[in-house]
């Protein structure tokens, strides 16, 4: 594990995270590939901040792209430690220009979105991942050892941040279901 990532806090952002709109499907920005982004940046800062805020008050949510909130950036918070399926997880962290270096032991298992309220999927993705990118405010590379559902949420919003989906990840119409909970 990452000690830089498990010391984080969105408290070293500096900045108060606002609450962001959620951006739905098939808006633009979610089939877009975000741009890179300078992570010191003050408006980095300010969307890692509004990233957290905004998935703290969503029910379930256990991660949140900057696509997601109509912003076309490779940033992403994550934060799987509530969640029932959670074996190890690092906390709430919040990744700029992060890429998977490497991955292992595909499973299928169903994904849903905030992007996608209607619906969710049985979707394929690695159950151990290593994740490489950078914190926001320092701009320190971190690398990431994440496995089981935690590895699932990375691979998700790295996803968002490529422009994709989880829809464009399932095997076919076959494993796209009407979502039956809504939090």
């Amino acid at each position: 594990m990452s000690d830089l990532l498990l010391a984080w806090t969105e408290a070293e952002l500096g900045v108060e995270g606002r609450v962001l709109p959620v951006v739905t499907a098939p808006a633009a920005v979610l089939s877009a590939d975000g741009e890179h982004v300078d992570p010191t940046a003050p408006e980095t800062l300010q969307l890692a901040a509004d990233l957290v805020a905004t998935m703290r008050v969503s029910p379930g949510c256990v991660g949140l792209a900057a696509p997601q909130v109509g912003v076309g950036a490779k940033v992403f918070c994550v934060d799987v430690s509530e969640h029932p399926k959670t074996r190890d997880h690092h906390g709430t962290f919040v990744l700029c220009n992060a890429e998977v270096i490497e991955s292992s032991r595909n499973e299928k298992a169903r994904e849903g979105c905030m992007s996608v309220p209607d619906l969710t999927g049985d979707v394929k993705r690695a159950t151990r991942l290593v994740v490489r990118g950078q914190l926001p405010g320092t701009g320190e590379e971190v690398t990431v050892h994440a496995n089981a559902f935690e590895a699932r949420a990375l691979q998700h919003e790295i996803d968002h941040c490529d422009g994709l989906l989880f829809l464009d990840r399932a095997a076919g119409a076959h494993a796209i279901h009407a979502r039956k909970t809504y939090l």
